[in-house]
């Protein structure tokens, strides 16, 4: 534990025997957590629960996206060609046959 914690610790009025107790209980409410499991069916609930609250794009939007993508890989892949091509021959000059 660095200086900064124990001071705040200190602030906060906390003992050594009070972290230790609340570092304990800390442990056992989480592998309580972890012990408790979701039911399948209960999962998909939450799942389609979940799903329902997003804001799903429309096919406007989502096409225009693709677009907009596809053209930004296709230049920067040129980009990238070009330089490389660049690159090799100059090398191929530099050091020549």
């Amino acid at each position: 534990m660095n200086r900064q914690m124990k001071r705040m610790q200190q602030r906060q009025g906390k003992t050594a025997p009070e972290r230790q107790a609340a570092a304990a209980t800390a442990r056992r409410t989480a592998s309580q957590e972890k012990r408790k499991r979701t039911a399948p069916g209960q999962f998909l609930r939450e799942v389609r629960q979940e799903l329902r609250k997003v804001d799903w794009p429309t096919r406007e939007e989502t096409t225009s996206y693709s677009i907009v993508v596809l053209v930004t890989v296709i230049v920067l892949t040129s980009f990238v060609f070009l330089v490389d091509l660049g690159f090799s021959k100059a090398i191929v000059n530099l050091f020549g046959n």
